[in-house]
């Protein structure tokens, strides 16, 4: 009986063994190459629309976007008027 326990203990102190070297802390903190300095901020995206506003999509648009409000609105649709 104590051989079926012991080695999937020393099975899993091994496995446990193995795996705390890599929790601790880095041991080369100061050695890594990163950025410092912050990013230049991104330009802002050119207005192809001309001012123009997006028309919006059919209910029966194929690239409409799936949603929880559309899918509400589909089905408010599809209910018979009372």
């Amino acid at each position: 009986m104590m051989t079926k326990r012991f080695l999937p203990a020393l099975l899993a102190s091994a496995v446990l063994l193995l795996t705390m070297p890599a929790c601790g802390p880095s041991t080369n903190d100061g050695d890594d190459d990163v950025a410092t300095t912050p990013l230049p901020p991104l330009p802002a995206a050119p207005d192809t629309t001309k001012g123009a506003k997006a028309a919006e999509p059919a209910a029966n648009d194929p690239t409409r976007e799936l949603t929880a409000p559309n899918a509400t609105e589909d089905i408010k649709k599809m209910q018979p008027q009372m």
